[in-house]
C-alpha cells in the first residue's frame, strides 16, 4: 500500500487524514491554535508520508517548546513537482542559523528522499519550517 499511512492500530489512512487527525490532537493537547491551510488531495508514497508526518512532529514539537506562538499554520501539498509541507508559526522566532538535534533530524527525513528542508526565523514575529521532496514515480 504505497499510498496509505499505517498506524500502529493496523488500519490504513491517507496523509491527509493523518495530518488531520495529528494536528487537532496537538492543538487540544497545547492550546495553540492550527490553522490548516492545505493538505494533500492526491496519494502520497508511504515513504514520504511518514518523513513528513516525522519532520511535522519535529516542528510542532519546536514551537511548543520555544516559540511561545499562539497560532501554527500548517500546509501540505503534493503535486506534479512533488512534496511541499510548510509550518509558520507568530512566536518569538530567532536570529542566525536554526540548530539543534530537532533541526537536524527534520533536514534528515527530507535528504533521505532527495529533498530539502528549511528553517528560518524573524525575532518577534516566528519561524517557518519548509520542506521539499521531489516526487518520485
Amino acid at each position: 500500500m504505497s499510498d496509505e499511512v499505517r498506524v500502529r492500530e493496523g488500519r490504513s489512512r491517507s496523509l491527509a487524514q493523518a495530518l488531520e487527525e495529528h494536528l487537532t490532537e496537538w492543538a487540544e493537547r497545547t492550546g495553540i491554535a492550527v490553522e490548516i491551510w492545505a493538505l494533500p488531495a492526491l496519494d502520497v508514497p508511504s515513504v514520504t508520508a511518514g518523513a513528513v508526518l516525522t519532520a511535522l512532529g519535529e516542528a510542532l514539537a519546536n514551537v511548543e517548546r520555544h516559540s511561545g506562538a499562539r497560532v501554527v499554520s500548517v500546509a501540505v501539498t503534493f503535486g506534479r513537482a512533488g512534496l511541499r509541507m510548510t509550518v509558520s508559526d507568530n512566536g518569538i522566532g530567532f536570529f542566525g542559523e536554526a540548530r539543534g538535534r530537532g533541526v537536524t533530524a527534520m533536514r534528515a527525513c527530507f535528504e533521505r528522499l532527495g529533498g530539502t528542508l528549511s528553517v528560518n526565523g524573524v525575532p518577534g514575529e516566528g519561524t517557518t519550517v519548509t520542506g521539499a521532496v521531489p516526487r518520485q514515480d
